[in-house]
């Protein structure tokens, strides 16, 4: 069974910055399209960033263009989201998605950006 578990979400300042990871079980991320969405409290689900399965192509939203950065580890099976330059506006639980007819998705990692 595919299954994609989160973590390292956090409470950081404004300008702060985190390393979401997205470990896999049960297949290889090397071979889907791999993204990253958000939900705000109160916001309806909002997509992050898109990697392609061969790791070649990154996509983003504009809002986290140039400050967000999406990555594979594929020895590690791990898809990853730097962080840098955190607003207020990026608070939201962070899911993992896996980019098939399967939508497989992670329980989702906490990001609060407060000062």
């Amino acid at each position: 069974e595919a299954q994609l578990v989160e973590s390292g979400g956090a409470s950081v300042q404004p300008g702060g910055s985190l390393r979401l990871s997205c470990a896999a079980v049960g297949f290889a991320l090397s071979s889907y399209d791999m993204s990253w969405v958000r939900r705000a409290p109160g916001k309806p689900q909002e997509w992050v960033s898109t990697i392609n399965k061969g790791g070649t192509k990154a996509y983003y939203t504009d809002s986290v263009k140039g400050r967000f950065t999406i990555s594979i580890d594929n020895a590690k099976n791990t898809l990853y989201l730097q962080l840098n330059d955190l607003k207020t506006e990026d608070t939201a639980m962070y899911y993992c998605r896996k980019a098939d007819a399967s939508g497989t998705t992670g329980q989702g990692t906490q990001v609060t950006v407060s000062s």
